[in-house]
């Protein structure tokens, strides 16, 4: 995801209402989020699907990883070689 630019990518609730296709083409071209605004207050922010997507994916690692840096220090994980051979009965059957 690209980074914000603050002159283009935040836009108040009744500019997005009144310009949603627009807004949609923006945010699939540029692939950066828009953050829209109500009252001056950043309310929601619309991403591509892809984006979205590829988000959901990132953060799904991240869990496994945090999950598994947790059983390591809790010492509940398995040893590489007892990892490998898993693995390697899971993918045999």
């Amino acid at each position: 995801m690209q980074d914000i630019k603050v002159d283009q990518d935040i836009k108040s609730l009744s500019e997005v209402r009144n310009s949603m296709t627009k807004c949609i083409k923006q945010v699939h071209n540029t692939k950066r989020p828009l953050i829209i605004t109500q009252h001056g207050k950043g309310v929601a922010v619309l991403l591509s699907a892809s984006e979205y997507e590829a988000m959901k994916d990132k953060l799904a690692i991240f869990t496994d990883v945090q999950t598994a840096l947790n059983q390591i220090s809790q010492n509940q994980g398995i040893s590489n070689p007892d990892a490998k051979k898993l693995l390697s009965e899971k993918v045999t059957k």
